[in-house]
């Protein structure tokens, strides 16, 4: 009978790649959270657009200065 930690250390050592199944169940959870917070992502990004919008709009008075050698952007 193996012990816990010759069991851990197997399954460290194990180098075979993902399977199928593995990736297919990884999809199906990443999808179901998605579903499941559907409402608060989306208002999320809705927000988080918004506020960049607002911010664009707010910013698009003030005209930006570049200065040269004889002109500067001191207020």
């Amino acid at each position: 009978m193996k012990t816990a930690l010759d069991w851990l250390k197997q399954f460290w050592e194990d180098e075979e790649g993902l399977g199928t199944l593995e990736i297919l169940l990884i999809v199906a959870v990443l999808v179901a959270i998605a579903i499941i917070f559907r409402k608060w992502i989306v208002s999320w990004f809705q927000k988080l657009i918004g506020d960049a919008n607002s911010d664009l709009k707010d910013n698009s008075a003030v005209v930006p200065c570049a200065p040269s050698p004889t002109t500067s952007c001191a207020p």
